[in-house]
């Protein structure tokens, strides 16, 4: 059986257990890139992302046939979700190993979904070297990406892209291991050729890419990243065969660029994504492809974002917009001095967030305190207009962003 027809009876077994998640067409986002912009909402799938496509299908496959009670996986959560997931529905004991930085909400719904999670090494890379060492142990092990059946299941994606969407003509894919885009572009280039199909990694952890650009496979260092789902150092051997022969072009994004593209989804669209599922977005704003096509579908690959790193995002996002700003300001240490302050900057209505007023510090003249207020604006010109108006009235001041 090929491929192809390894994922048509894929989308078949798994369509009883995974959510078809919704395509949507978002308005804003078209307007602001002058395209057509659809998002594949795999953040919303059981589990929280597409990988309990391929752990399902695989999982079931080795259910059926009897060849297997227990399993074994690798993954800094994504995958680690899916594979204890789909084997508490078949009754099949799950070793997880996860890296030893891996999130804790990610650890915690490991856990919760039925897997025993091992914490081991500095990386995903690290942990799935140890998770094979524990096949000796006689555990079935659960490939991430470099599985055809696991491949198959991830490539059901494509089937209800080509279905909701019929006449798109382009898709882009987050990219780590590489499972999801074989598995998408191997349908898609099947069923439609003249689709375009374009791969996005982040510029941390480029494996992908650099395989593609050099026609071979190269390893890398992981550094850390924002698209922790897609920090692979080295991709398979399988999705790199089907990546040279089907893929289009491959593009890399930087931390600012997935922390704009995050902030963006939330504002305009209300969708939590994680740095992963960021990616395509990030690549069409930042215009790192060659070519971006007229109708083009965005897979948001998962929304597992840990909510502490949710908000160092947003604080990010914001201050990097100039809707947030700090300032730092020296006052005359007498009555009334920071009511007057405060009092200017509503009236230049700006919204007071945080103060923090010190008097003590070694670097406050004696007679002044020094504040440090965080504000919520409208932009970089209302954060000009303050710092000009503040300054117009005496006040030494120094912005901390």
């Amino acid at each position: 059986m090929g491929l192809e027809q390894e994922i048509e009876r894929a989308g078949e077994r798994i369509k009883k257990v995974i959510l078809r998640t919704p395509i949507i067409y978002s308005a804003a986002l078209s307007k602001l890139t002058g395209k057509e912009i659809f998002l594949k909402l795999e953040n919303l799938q059981t589990t929280g992302s597409f990988k309990i496509r391929g752990a399902y299908y695989k999982l079931s496959s080795l259910y059926h046939s009897k060849r297997v009670q227990e399993v074994v996986a690798a993954s800094a959560g994504n995958h680690a979700q899916g594979v204890a997931y789909a084997s508490s529905l078949l009754g099949i004991r799950a070793t997880i190993v996860m890296p030893e930085g891996a999130s804790l909400a990610k650890q915690i719904a490991t856990r919760a979904y039925g897997g025993e999670v091992v914490l081991f090494g500095q990386n995903t890379d690290e942990a799935l070297c140890y998770a094979k060492e524990m096949q000796k142990q006689g555990k079935f092990f659960i490939h991430p990406f470099d599985d055809e059946e696991v491949i198959a299941g991830q490539g059901t994606i494509g089937l209800e892209i080509l279905e909701d969407v019929p006449d798109l003509e382009g898709i882009i894919v987050p990219v780590g291991g590489g499972g999801l885009i074989s598995g998408i572009a191997t349908i898609v280039k099947k069923k439609r050729p003249n689709i375009q199909i374009i791969g996005v990694q982040s510029s941390q952890v480029p494996a992908a890419f650099r395989s593609f650009m050099r026609k071979r496979m190269v390893s890398v260092t992981s550094k850390p990243t924002l698209a922790d789902g897609i920090a692979v150092g080295r991709i398979g051997e399988i999705p790199f065969s089907i990546l040279r022969q089907k893929v289009d072009e491959m593009a890399l994004v930087g931390e600012e660029e997935i922390v704009s593209a995050l902030l963006l989804l939330i504002e305009r669209k209300r969708i939590i994504a994680e740095g992963a599922g960021a990616t395509p977005l990030a690549a069409l704003l930042s215009k790192r492809t060659r070519r971006i096509p007229k109708k083009i579908v965005l897979v948001i690959s998962g929304g597992n974002i840990d909510v502490h790193l949710l908000d160092r995002i947003i604080e990010k996002g914001l201050t990097r917009t100039g809707r947030m700003t700090r300032f730092e300001v020296l006052l005359r240490d007498v009555p009334g001095s920071l009511a007057q302050l405060t009092s200017m900057v509503a009236q230049l209505q700006a919204n007071v967030l945080h103060i923090v007023h010190e008097r003590t510090a070694q670097d406050v003249p004696i007679g002044c305190s020094k504040v440090i207020l965080i504000l919520e604006t409208r932009g970089p010109d209302h954060i000009l207009q303050i710092t000009k108006r503040l300054k117009r009235r005496g006040y030494v001041l120094q912005r901390l962003d």
